[in-house]
């Protein structure tokens, strides 16, 4: 029993003909007869009282009727779900994100897309920049929010930069270099509070680039592997920091936010997914994340 016989039945049962299922599915009613006596062959049981007037069904019809209208309800949703799937319009994505992500309105993309591809089932993942990476490359998310790439990764991963997160200096407010910009070898003497390399290897990596271009290695006091931490450590004088700039750190009063005078002081905020595990449903999404962040940049 194929797909087709039922089609052909429901037809004839339409119609109540044969001729008028023949000129409705535009197939030879010689066809159409002798595929539907297959079809009662196979079921062991007549499906249809023929006379000459009209083609009416047995009661082992009417039951075969609702059954197949069922069946083919099944199979033309089936088409509807392959063919959003292969427009991007359907399926699961998964996106990884970090704290940092939240500045190029994160939450107002994530709604936007829910409300134009309402059948997509969307997830969000927090997970450091590092995180991330392994993420992509092993299917457990399908598109990152996170930091430049590493060298490792660059030749499975692909990554388009949206935008340069400046690195400020993070001191106390009473400290004689704020408010800034601050010149990075006025604060050679100090302690640093620095962020974990295993969490973003970008952000620890341009720290000590900024300070080696300022003529010394920072002295590292701490690391720590979340913000809040590094902020609170600087708040309770076990050093200074430098970080990227972001919209929590406007929350803590007694911290300034300092600006560098280096041209250089930035680190990449990039998208990144994984070309063999890339599908339409993942590009519809980095399309609408592009022209999102390209909104975001105009109005800010």
């Amino acid at each position: 029993m194929e797909l087709r016989h039922l089609r052909y039945f429901t037809a004839v049962a339409d119609q109540g003909s044969f001729s008028g299922a023949a000129r409705r599915l535009h197939v030879a009613q010689s066809a159409i007869s002798e595929q539907l006596a297959n079809l009662e062959h196979e079921i062991g049981a007549a499906l249809f009282e023929r006379s000459a007037r009209k083609t009416g069904l047995t009661p082992a019809g009417r039951a075969f009727l609702e059954e197949a209208r069922r069946i083919l309800a099944s199979a033309d949703h089936a088409i509807d779900v392959a063919q959003r799937v292969h427009r991007g319009e359907a399926g699961t994505i998964r996106i990884g994100f970090f704290t940092g992500s939240m500045g190029m309105d994160l939450p107002r993309l994530i709604r936007t897309f829910r409300r134009q591809y309402a059948r997509v089932r969307l997830s969000l993942v927090e997970m450091t920049p590092k995180q991330q990476w392994t993420a992509l490359l092993e299917g457990k998310i399908d598109v990152g929010f996170t930091r430049r790439l590493e060298p490792e990764f660059r030749s499975e991963l692909r990554a388009i930069t949206l935008h340069q997160d400046p690195i400020v200096a993070i001191l106390p407010k009473n400290h004689p270099a704020a408010p800034g910009p601050v010149d990075l070898r006025d604060l050679a003497d100090e302690n640093f509070v620095l962020s974990s390399r295993d969490v973003s290897p970008a952000v620890f990596d341009k720290v000590i680039e900024l300070c080696s271009e300022a003529g010394f290695s920072p002295r590292i006091a701490s690391i720590s592997s979340v913000w809040s931490s590094v902020a609170l450590m600087v708040q309770a004088g076990e050093g200074i920091s430098l970080l990227p700039l972001n919209e929590q750190q406007f929350r803590t009063r007694d911290l300034a936010f300092c600006p560098l005078k280096a041209k250089n002081a930035f680190v990449e905020f990039v998208m990144a997914w994984s070309p063999r595990r890339d599908n339409p449903l993942t590009r519809s999404f980095r399309q609408l994340a592009l022209a999102h962040h390209r909104d975001v940049a105009v109005r800010g």
